[in-house]
């Protein structure tokens, strides 16, 4: 399979364009010491896998310092290894030999917020109010008579209140956990801090960053109120991602930050990029991010959000591809990641689940510009969902009952017993545990086998690469009629034309005039010299 796939062009600048970037939650990929956590040893070891599946780059979560907290996202140092994870200097073979595979590495960056452990905060705590220390985060009074009462009505993303009362009667800003503390982006020391942390990665060889809480780091000035919460009207403020404005987002502040990052990524050679994780509530404020004096991608997370019928994903796709239009990037398209309920359950899990979510699978990859898939989706993953509560570590668990932690179980990838190889050989050991079902999806269970869900995405990944209709600079979309509840279009022109048609109505749909299928996400039949796509179902059409 290795000989068949076409190397990537490293010397690409905008490789970014259209890439397949794979998701790593190093925890939960492969455990090389056996100690039932995942480290950057293990990705190491699984590089090949990850060359011989087609993708062009990874995304690695925070494998920084960290208490672990947040999974990692609560930093306490940002120039190293945590120990569970590694070393700089396993860091260091890691992507040397990610390199040597022509994969790319794009790494998290937080600056948000740091752990609650990071030398800065706690040289704050030790200070008094008023401080220089204190002045790199966001310190306030209280209010009520004796400052008893938080200063504003801002809430955690994870639930409850954005602030927490220190003995001296000072309050500090936490957008998420306590021991996420915000950082003051408006001081000069964490600006310079944070482009030195940059420059660090990127003299390592990293090809990019994908920026956690993009839209988060500039507050309103005054730190004004909201004017409600789930304490007074039962409405959580974060109903407000992506549909409204809240004090401490995107602001517009926050682009001088990207203004000034830009440089730095385009003073290294081999095109390096940064993706933003931002929450707007237009497209149009999202497409702010996005520009040759900015940021080079921000997810679209309305394709993530599109439900299973054919007026939701055209509407999310003319318009993702529009705005990418107006400000001269690609678009990112993600049906999955670290936050979100796996796309197989979302999709009514099960047979289902698992049918419409390959049949998505092939919708993404055949639209212009990059496809972020979340590690596991390749082997057609469901979310777990009968995790016991006392073995979640999802710190939002505990003040919204809600948990992330089910599409966050290691990925199988060998044996018939948990937790599927995710270890050295003879070890049992997992932070989380995988369900008796997944023996049947692990890598080994579907290496070679015609029609699983693994070979799907090689199939699909291996014709993206190499199909002239698929290029970074091939035409974009042209839809095509097709009856109701029917997606149908081109790229493409001429002799090079690849189709793509979904079946998201409630029949099997009959398919003539668009030539070959190459790749379904399940059995056509033929028909009268056409073909026949059955429901919940997408196939590639080659006319060469």
């Amino acid at each position: 399979m290795t000989a068949s796939l076409p190397t990537p062009q490293t010397s690409d600048d905008d490789w970014w364009r259209s890439a397949v970037v794979y998701q790593v939650y190093v925890r939960s990929f492969a455990d090389a010491n056996g100690d039932g956590v995942g480290d950057l040893p293990g990705i190491r070891d699984r590089l090949p896998y990850l060359r011989d599946l087609g993708v062009d780059a990874l995304w690695l979560t925070p494998f920084y310092t960290s208490p672990m907290i947040d999974g990692g996202y609560d930093v306490a140092d940002y120039r190293d290894v945590d120990p569970a994870f590694g070393t700089l200097a396993d860091f260091d073979a890691m992507i040397a030999d990610a390199h040597a595979l022509g994969l790319r590495i794009i790494v998290d960056i937080v600056p948000n917020h740091t752990s609650s452990a990071h030398a800065w905060f706690q040289a704050a705590l030790a200070t008094a109010p008023g401080s220089a220390e204190r002045a790199r985060y966001l310190f306030a009074d209280g209010r009520g008579a004796d400052g008893e009462l938080p200063p504003n009505d801002w809430e955690s993303i994870f639930g409850g209140p954005a602030w927490t009362r220190l003995p001296d009667g000072q309050w500090y800003l936490h957008l998420f956990d306590p021991a996420q503390p915000d950082l003051n982006w408006r001081h000069p020391e964490v600006r310079a801090e944070f482009e030195e942390i940059l420059r660090f990665w990127l003299d390592r060889g990293v090809d990019g960053f994908r920026i956690d809480v993009a839209h988060g780091m500039i507050k309103a000035e005054g730190l004004p109120d909201v004017g409600f919460n789930s304490m007074t009207t039962g409405r959580r403020q974060s109903e407000l991602l992506g549909k409204g404005r809240l004090p401490y987002f995107d602001q517009d502040e926050i682009h001088d930050i990207y203004r000034a990052w830009r440089p730095i990524l385009d003073s290294y050679p081999g095109g390096r990029m940064a993706v933003a994780e931002a929450w707007a509530e237009t497209p149009q404020r999202l497409a702010r991010y996005i520009g040759p004096d900015e940021l080079h991608q921000a997810f679209s997370f309305d394709f993530l959000d599109a439900t299973w019928s054919a007026d939701s994903f055209r509407k999310v796709i003319d318009t993702a591809l529009a705005e990418a239009t107006i400000v001269g990037a690609p678009t990112t398209w993600v049906l999955s990641n670290h936050d979100k309920q796996r796309h197989v359950t979302r999709y009514g899990d099960g047979e289902v689940g698992l049918r419409r979510a390959r049949a998505a699978s092939l919708l993404m990859l055949a639209l212009p510009g990059c496809a972020y898939l979340y590690q596991g989706e390749e082997l057609g993953l469901p979310e777990v969902l009968d995790l016991p509560d006392e073995l979640r570590q999802d710190p939002s668990f505990l003040r919204t009952g809600e948990s992330r932690d089910g599409c966050r179980v290691p990925i199988p990838w060998s044996g018939d017993l948990a937790p599927y190889g995710f270890g050295p050989h003879g070890s049992e050991l997992s932070w989380l545990p995988a369900p008796a079902t997944w023996r049947a999806l692990s890598v080994a269970a579907q290496t070679g086998v015609p029609g699983s869900t693994l070979e799907l995405y090689r199939s699909a990944l291996r014709i993206r690469r190499g199909h002239p209709a698929l290029a970074a600079d091939a035409d974009g979309v042209t839809w095509l009629a097709a009856g109701p509840g029917v997606l149908a279009f081109r790229r493409g022109a001429g002799d090079a034309e690849l189709t793509c048609v979904v079946n998201l109505s409630d029949a099997p749909v009959r398919i003539d005039g668009y030539g070959q299928p190459v790749v379904a996400s399940t059995d056509l039949t033929e028909s009268d010299g056409g073909h026949v796509l059955p429901v919940d179902a997408a196939a590639w059409f080659d006319r060469r």
